[in-house]
């Protein structure tokens, strides 16, 4: 599906990925090996509101997922949730920026991190997005359930909701 331009259609598309992002906790971040295969893992997200066309992750640093994005900076985020699918392309850098950390600490990243938010291996994944593929439905898993079964049953493609791409 190409992308409409129309700036209110363009505002509605970006509004569908947010929500998404919104309603979901964990996302699968795929990097790059030095051998060139993918490796994705699932991460907390973590977002700002003065920052929309961004996602942040705690990680440990160094790791081999830091050093993934040090050697190769493109990355693939994806998001299920029950209403959504988000596939989210864009740039990853490592940040151990103390404010922005202070800034972005809960409870989930304590967990993981044995020194708390002053631990010398606490750092952030930042992923600038640039692009999202989307599918977006409310509909109950049973209508869904029945859509996906009346495509098996007959030549009408299902109806799974919206689905659209955007640049961020």
């Amino acid at each position: 599906m190409t992308e409409n331009t129309s700036d209110s259609s363009l505002q509605s598309r970006r509004e569908t990925v947010h929500e998404i992002i919104g309603r979901a906790s964990i996302a699968m971040l795929t990097t790059r090996t030095a051998s060139g295969s993918l490796h994705a893992r699932p991460l907390a997200i973590v977002t700002r509101d003065s920052e929309p066309s961004a996602l942040y992750f705690f990680t440990g640093h160094p790791s081999e997922k830091t050093d993934e994005l040090a050697a190769f900076p493109l990355v693939n985020v994806s998001i299920s949730e029950s209403k959504g699918y988000l596939s989210l392309t864009g740039s990853a850098s490592v940040t151990r920026d103390a404010a922005l950390i202070d800034e972005l600490w809960n409870p989930g990243a304590e967990a993981w991190f044995e020194g708390g938010k002053i631990d010398p291996s606490v750092a952030l994944i930042r992923v600038d997005l640039a692009a999202a593929e989307y599918w977006d439905t409310d509909k109950p898993a049973i209508a869904k359930a029945v859509e996906f079964v009346r495509g098996l049953t007959s030549d009408h493609e299902p109806d799974m909701g919206e689905h659209g791409t955007v640049t961020l």
